[in-house]
């Protein structure tokens, strides 16, 4: 199993940014999708997720309103659009694989597979 994740780099505050996660050696249509980030010093902290039919996407506080995620079965990729960026969205962005695609999981404890991250820069 691999996830690949990408569209990371650097973007000026109030730019965008779309993050993929394209999966490998699963069956991607059932699982829940998840992003997750880790700042330099910092947790890692849940950031969206979204189940294996694409329904009623979870997001942190911290970014609802401003991050969309989405999926394509057909394409077995993830996405993370990221709108509005902030210099403390700045992190390393992880996605993940939980098998249990009816689950909303926030703590990462759950998910199965990890991508290798991406690193997203925000400059004030």
């Amino acid at each position: 199993v691999q996830l690949q994740a990408s569209g990371g780099g650097l973007v000026q505050a109030g730019g965008s940014l779309r993050l993929s996660c394209t999966a490998s050696g699963l069956t991607f249509s059932s699982y829940t999708m998840g992003w997750f980030r880790q700042a330099p010093g910092k947790a890692r902290e849940f950031v969206s997720s979204i189940l294996w039919n694409g329904n009623r996407p979870l997001y942190a506080d911290s970014v609802k309103g401003r991050f969309i995620i989405s999926r394509d079965n057909a394409k077995n990729t993830a996405y993370l659009q990221m709108n509005s960026l902030r210099p403390e969205d700045t992190a390393v962005y992880y996605c993940a694989a939980d098998h249990f695609g009816q689950r909303y999981e926030t703590t990462g404890v759950e998910y199965d597979f990890w991508g290798q991250g991406t690193l997203v820069t925000v400059s004030s």
